[in-house]
């Protein structure tokens, strides 16, 4: 019987978790995970206590090797080398890995991006395909270049992303569209017949970091864009209003068609499909919504205890742009 593929996992985001749970499971006499590097513990939440991601308290309960290093120094390729991995497998991992220490596995390191690369590279493409108004995505495998998520592509798992979607929502997606597109492409790499495409470079469009900032909402843009701003960017970092002067967090949005006879950020009516926003062009319906303190509410529950008249404003400030040329 032929001996799995060593496979080393690096990765430090929950995306990442039903591939590998797949690797455990179903996948197990093709493949073994004989490691898993992931990002040092870091401090979380309001609290800020330091805690392990996802990925490796996963590892640690499969009894696999965790390495956590900040830099990748000879010493620790020097680890990677002890695993002896046939191959390397990376999603989400956050470091920039060096050419010596990418030709450790015989056949290479692999790389799992979520965009239709070459579109959306670099590091929000779900946000940035869903606030682009995109009705697909998908993950892209493809070979790790030095440049950033320029490496010539194997392959890609297309999935769709519906107009009520939110980045939570396309992400689920995304992670089980991981393991078709995976167990397609590691065999094929292992017998030497997984061929690669270079990238359209003047197709290439780049998505960076979010910040909190970039829920900001200008109401005088197209209903369609602000909807799909809001989704794209639930659940993190989350589009924002201020209703009667107090802050509330918007969850879920979708767009009307139509002149709104009303100025931009003006409240045109409420029922129990959502509160009705006028726009720039069209209407926005904000279909769950969240005061500070409290939990995300469909819109008619949360009406129930906020309510809103017809005729508030909205206010208006400037919205950052999340994807560029360059």
């Amino acid at each position: 019987m032929k001996a799995p593929l060593r496979v080393v996992f690096l990765g430090s985001d929950a995306i990442a978790l039903r591939l590998l749970q797949w690797f455990a499971g179903e996948a197990r006499a093709q493949f073994e995970i004989v490691g898993v590097f992931t990002q040092p513990d870091r401090p979380v939440g309001r609290g800020q206590r330091v805690q392990p991601n996802e990925i490796k308290l996963w590892a640690q309960a499969q009894g696999l090797p965790v390495l956590q290093p900040e830099k990748l120094t000879d010493e620790v390729r020097a680890e990677l080398a002890a695993l002896r991995p046939d191959l390397g497998l990376v999603m989400a991992y956050g470091h920039i890995l060096k050419e010596d220490f990418m030709g450790v596995p015989p056949l290479g390191m692999l790389n799992l991006h979520t965009s239709l690369l070459p579109k959306f590279r670099g590091a929000s493409p779900i946000q940035a395909a869903i606030t682009a108004g995109e009705t697909e995505t998908g993950v892209t495998l493809m070979r790790i270049v030095r440049r950033l998520d320029a490496g010539p592509v194997a392959d890609c798992e297309r999935v769709p992303i519906g107009p009520l979607d939110t980045a939570a929502d396309v992400e689920a997606k995304l992670a089980a569209a991981c393991v078709p597109l995976v167990a397609r492409g590691l065999p094929r790499l292992a017998a030497g017949e997984l061929a690669l495409a270079p990238q359209d470079e003047a197709a290439a469009t780049y998505c960076r970091k979010l910040a909190k900032e970039d829920g900001l909402l200008d109401w005088t843009a197209p209903a369609a864009a602000l909807a799909a701003r809001i989704n794209g960017l639930y659940p993190w970092p989350g589009c924002s209003t201020a209703l009667q002067g107090q802050p509330v967090k918007l969850g879920l949005a979708d767009a009307e068609a139509g002149d709104a006879a009303a100025a931009p950020g003006t409240v045109v009516g409420a029922d129990a499909a959502g509160l009705r926003v006028a726009a720039g062009g069209g209407t926005v319906r904000l279909r769950r919504l969240q005061r500070a303190g409290g939990r995300m509410l469909e819109a008619a529950e949360f009406l129930r205890g906020f309510p809103v008249p017809a005729g508030t404003l909205l206010p208006s400030q400037p919205m950052s742009v999340l994807v560029t040329k360059r």
